[in-house]
Parts: C-alpha cells; structure tokens; sequence
C-alpha cells in the first residue's frame, strides 16, 4: 500500500502562520484592545475646554473631534461638543438634529440664547453631548462684526452654561471651521488648550508657523491662558517613506505636545459619518477605533498631570 506523503512546511495555510504580516497585524490589535480594556482613565481635576484647529483644510478636524469625544464619553468621562463649524459636519456625525430651524450655537453667539437650550444629547453615548451648528452660522461672521464684545461670545455662554450645570463636564471639544476668522477667534478665546491635527503627508507643516503666530496673539490681546498642548498625527499610513518623515518632522519640532499615538489612515474612519456615528460606535474593534481610543487615553493621562 502507498504511504502518503506528510505534508510540507509551504502547505501549512498563510494563514496559521504567525510571522505573516497579517498575523502581527491581529496579534498586535488583540495587544492593543486588551491595553485598552484594563486601562481606567484619570477624571481631570477641572473642565478641560479644547479648541480642535488647523488652518489647513482636510486634515482631520472634525474626524479627530468627534472620535476623541466619543472615545472619552465611552471611557466614563462627560463631554460636551460645540459644532462651530458652519458645515455641521460634527453634528452629523455625532446624530444630532441640525436642520435650518434647530436651535444652534448661532442662537448662543448671535440671539443671545442659553446654551443649556440648544444642547442636544447624542444617540452615541449617554454621557456626550452637542451644540450643533446649522447653515445659519454661515453669515454668523459678518453679523459678530458689528456686537459687542464680539470676540468673546461663545466664551461667555460656555462658561455661563457649565458654572451651571450640577453634573460637571470633564471635556469640551470646540470644531472650528478651516479659516481664521471671528468664529474661529471665538473658539480660541473660549478654548484653554488647542489641539492640533497634523496629517502626514506633503505639505502637512505649511501654514503651521502662521496659525501659531495667530495662537500667540490670541494669547497676548484676547485669552492669556491658551496654549497649544497637543499635537495629533492623522492619516499615517505606515508603508510610505513620506509619512514616517512627516511625523519624525512634527515629534523633532514638537517633542512635548505630540502624542505618541498615530492615527491610521482609515476606510473606517472615513464610512463612519455617512451612517451618522463615530469610529468608535461603528467599528469598535478597528484600527482606527483603537487608535483614537489610544489617543483619547494619552490625553487624559496627561491632563492628570497639568
């Protein structure tokens, strides 16, 4: 009778094979999740408000806003998102109602409306929260010119609404839109930190020295206590000699404020907001969802410590 052959090492499935890059792919986000899972994250001492702002368009703004935000609310902490941006892109993604007769963040700093009346809960988490923008806020610009301090208006609402409320907010993330003016200046002076997404491609650090040098005078004339405390790397894909360039630039200019954590270049990141949700709600398990969860961890152990 004919023996059969025992099998050779190359018909062992790629599969079963852990020095594949698939396996250390899954075996490092089964690390990763598991990190995660027995992480508790530090409350901070006070409310930490945070302006998400980069001149440059299409680096991640919104996207970083509102994944950090969710992460946080999943993690325990109450967080608070002011769409400040006219597209309402933040409100969309977060599932709150932002049609042209919602109530918005152009009521508060134009009508004079209390926040607490226009702040909506998100379907996401129960412990985050949004004050939505709608298409009104696109003339909110040349209505601020003409009122008084027209500078500090979102910042005299915010801090009215949380002196307020009797469960304190933990976080409170201000999407502004891409262009310097006086809503952007409205967040930066309402803001104690700035966070900035920087996304690692060609040209991520052009207009950078700019939107510092305007932080600098927002701090010297309007908000003597802004400062630019975080620094996010978004978009990374790890198989490009640009990217890894890109971020060894950012972490030599920046060594203090960037985190160690890189957001990935993601599809679903990218799908989330068309059904409404973060990352975080609708893949939790991904590496992008892991990564703004990592993200949101290093934020709020370093907060502990400010």
């Amino acid at each position: 009778m004919k023996q059969h052959d025992a099998p050779s090492p190359a018909a062992t499935p790629a599969q079963f094979d852990a020095t594949t890059p698939l396996a250390r792919e899954i075996a490092d986000l089964t690390r990763r999740r598991h990190a995660l899972q027995v992480t508790s994250l530090p409350r901070p001492v006070e409310t930490r408000v945070f302006t998400v702002a980069n001149q440059k368009g299409g680096v991640g703004k919104t996207t970083t806003t509102v994944n950090l935000s969710a992460a946080l609310a999943r993690s325990g902490m109450r967080v608070l998102v002011i769409d400040l941006d006219p597209q309402g892109n933040a409100s969309t993604a977060l599932g709150v109602e932002h049609r042209a007769e919602t109530a918005s963040v152009y009521d508060v700093i134009i009508g004079e409306t209390a926040m607490a009346e226009v702040v909506q809960s998100s379907p996401e988490f129960p412990t985050l929260f949004c004050v939505p923008a709608t298409i009104h806020l696109a003339g909110a610009e040349i209505e601020l010119v003409s009122l008084v301090a027209r500078e500090q208006r979102l910042r005299t609402a915010l801090d009215e609404f949380l002196l307020s409320e009797a469960d304190r907010f933990d976080y409170v993330f201000i999407d502004c839109p891409p262009s310097l003016g006086l809503l952007t200046i409205n967040a930066f002076v309402a803001a104690r930190e700035v966070l900035i997404p920087i996304q690692c491609e060609y040209y991520a650090l052009e207009g950078l020295s700019q939107l510092l040098r305007n932080i600098q005078l927002i701090e010297r004339h309007l908000n003597p206590t802004l400062k630019v405390s975080t620094i996010l790397l978004t978009m990374y894909d790890s198989r490009t000699n640009l990217a890894n360039q890109v971020a060894q630039d950012v972490r030599n200019h920046f060594p203090q404020e960037t985190l160690a954590t890189l957001i990935p270049r993601s599809v679903r990141i990218s799908e989330a907001p068309s059904y409404g949700q973060s990352v975080i709600s609708y893949d939790t398990n991904s590496a992008g969802s892991l990564s703004y969860l990592e993200a949101a961890a290093e934020i709020a152990h370093r907060g502990a410590q400010i």
